[in-house]
């Protein structure tokens, strides 16, 4: 769907499609009826190099619904204001969250603009003027290629920010681990400098080899890793809760991933233009300290831990990434599971985005309900913005039915004060 010059996601949600200065009375509006949370539609990204694994509860038929030349939609985006970079056929709000409200819909992004101190908080407002992470699920049938995310130098010299992120693979949609539950992570130590110079300079000859240099890591439902930007990673494919550094920033290092071709372009999309065929340059994106760490898995692995002892409460709040990137506090999610029948109040000192894993209830006065499935364009009933006002006053959770409710729900910088270190799962 086109209007004049601009080109938009054919997303049929519900709602007028707002913005500017209506999006402003839209927010309060949208604030007041639950009290400071509000709904958000469905964001699905298709990625052209990657097969979908079809656990997103997309209906069958939908997986291409953006068309083949886009590829297959194996991502879907939570509380989202970051652009997804899918090359020159993107739509201009492609990764983009449509906060849905009395029939009118309008981005995170521009609510964000039009109220950021209440939606992301007064101290992110200040110093950020966004939401500058979001969260995903990526759901492949088998491995990403190895690649990195720069770090913010790097990344500037073509505009852009660096990405460190996270992941965490939730039991409810790994019930099976398609073909390859296994990630490669950084480089072996020993590895040379001339080893992977060979490899990207043996680019188009087929497998440039450059998993040879690597270790893979079998991958655990309810577990999860925090990766720094720099690090080389080829994701398994299990399915992948991913909080992250707002930013879409990649460089793939292998040149086929089960036999498909991975294009030269996706090496070099984020350098620059002069650089694309200086090898030297290339490998210089490699941080070889981080990648070449023999302790790499006691440095980045992480294990669920309870944030308090509220379980003869009725309910849990658990921990599932955390950590610090660079010494920085930059995202985290947690996990909470409620029992059924069981009201709690929810505080936390910052906004969050929010997704039901499972089960049914209430947020404030907002219905939460976990899908079956989704047609694309269907507005659901699992996915909200918890704004930094409402988190600091309390959000009135309730657990309706028969099985526990469950919601993940990650965060933006600098917010917590007791946010557990990497390791910290050991002893629990």
């Amino acid at each position: 769907m086109q209007q004049g010059n601009r080109k938009y996601v054919c997303q049929p949600l519900p709602g007028e499609v707002i913005s500017g200065d209506k999006v402003g009375r839209a927010v309060k509006d949208a604030m007041e009826v639950h009290n400071g949370v509000l709904r958000l539609g469905p964001n699905w990204v298709p990625r052209t190099f990657l097969q979908p694994g079809r656990r997103l509860k997309l209906k069958p038929a939908d997986y291409y619904a953006l068309g083949m030349n886009r590829g297959g939609i194996d991502e879907r985006w939570f509380a989202s204001t970051t652009i997804a970079d899918n090359g020159p056929d993107s739509m201009d709000d492609e990764g983009l969250s449509y906060v849905v409200h009395a029939g009118k819909r309008f981005t995170l992004r521009d609510a964000v603009q039009a109220d950021g101190s209440w939606l992301v908080g007064a101290d992110i407002w200040a110093k950020y003027q966004c939401w500058p992470v979001y969260s995903k699920f990526f759901d492949n049938l088998g491995p990403i290629p190895h690649h990195l995310h720069q770090n913010d130098k790097q990344a500037a010299l073509v505009g852009r920010k660096g990405k460190p992120e996270s992941y965490y693979f939730p039991p409810q949609l790994n019930a099976i681990g398609d073909n390859f539950p296994y990630t490669f992570f950084g480089l072996e130590p020993g590895t040379t400098r001339a080893q992977v110079m060979r490899c990207i300079d043996g680019w188009n000859q087929g497998d440039n080899g450059i998993l040879d240099l690597s270790k893979a890591y079998r991958l655990k439902p309810g577990t999860g890793w925090l990766v720094g930007p720099c690090i080389l990673h080829a994701p398994g494919s299990l399915v992948t809760y991913e909080p992250q550094w707002g930013s879409d920033v990649f460089g793939m290092y292998q040149s086929q991933v089960e036999g498909r071709e991975v294009p030269w372009e996706l090496l070099v999309k984020d350098m620059p233009k002069e650089r694309h065929r200086d090898i030297d340059f290339i490998v210089d994106q490699i941080d070889w300290q981080a990648n070449t760490d023999p302790s790499f898995k006691a440095h980045h692995y992480l294990e669920p831990i309870p944030d308090g002892d509220t379980a003869s409460e009725g309910w849990v709040d658990r921990w599932v990434t955390y950590g610090r990137v660079g010494g920085r506090q930059l995202f985290s999610s947690k996990e909470l599971t409620v029992k059924p029948g069981v009201k709690m109040t929810l505080q936390d000192k910052a906004a969050s985005g929010a997704i039901v894993m499972q089960g049914r209830g209430v947020a404030n006065t907002c219905r939460l309900e976990c899908p079956a499935m989704i047609g694309f364009g269907e507005m659901t009933q699992d996915e909200v913005f918890i704004s930094a006002a409402a988190a600091k006053h309390g959000v009135q959770i309730e657990a309706l039915g028969d099985v526990p409710l469950v919601l993940l729900r990650y965060f933006g910088p600098d917010a917590h004060e007791n946010m557990p270190n990497v390791g910290d799962h050991i002893g629990q």
